[in-house]
């Protein structure tokens, strides 16, 4: 299935050092060494839902600059194991979770737009940079929520299911465009 079947990417600045590995071709195995602990969570809600291996281990001095550079490390690693773009490539999940709703839709082609609402807005920066990084577009819409909690896991459960779909192989290029050479 996959143009890379395993993927790793590893990122270092003068705030953080991340290393990451992906396989979108998985059954939901996560191995994370990442703290904030709630990132840890949706990482890990993120795979299961998603059937993916992730593996990261991450450490830096900030909590922002941390959790901005594990999106944009998952953004590369995306992009880097999408397989061909004779794949779904469109896909949206609605999920619910408690008092949440949330609508995630993508579109796994050379167009990089994230269009993110969420309640806490670090992860909703996370999914931005992941998103941008990849090189696709995004979308993320609560429905309902009060929780922020549940609605920004709704969000994570909903963009695995979603980039599950996407990456599915079909026979054709669905393009009009027809094949896309990746940059």
């Amino acid at each position: 299935m996959a143009k890379n079947d395993r993927v790793q990417v590893q990122r270092r600045t003068r705030e953080t050092e991340i290393d990451l590995k992906l396989r979108l071709n998985g059954s939901g195995q996560v191995k994370l060494s990442v703290e904030p602990y709630f990132l840890r969570h949706m990482l890990e809600s993120f795979a299961l839902h998603g059937g993916f291996h992730l593996d990261v281990k991450a450490q830096g001095e900030d909590e922002h600059h941390l959790i901005e550079d594990v999106g944009i490390s998952l953004g590369q690693a995306i992009r880097q194991a999408i397989p061909t773009l004779k794949i779904e490539r469109i896909s949206h999940a609605i999920v619910a979770m408690d008092d949440a709703l949330v609508l995630v839709a993508l579109d796994l082609v050379d167009r990089p737009f994230a269009q993110i609402e969420l309640p806490i807005a670090i992860y909703a920066h996370f999914l931005r940079s992941m998103a941008l990084e990849g090189k696709f577009t995004l979308h993320v819409r609560p429905l309902a929520g009060l929780d922020s909690h549940h609605v920004v896991e709704a969000a994570f459960k909903g963009l695995g299911r979603a980039l599950r779909q996407a990456v599915r192989p079909v026979a054709r290029v669905s393009s009009t465009k027809g094949e896309v050479e990746w940059r």
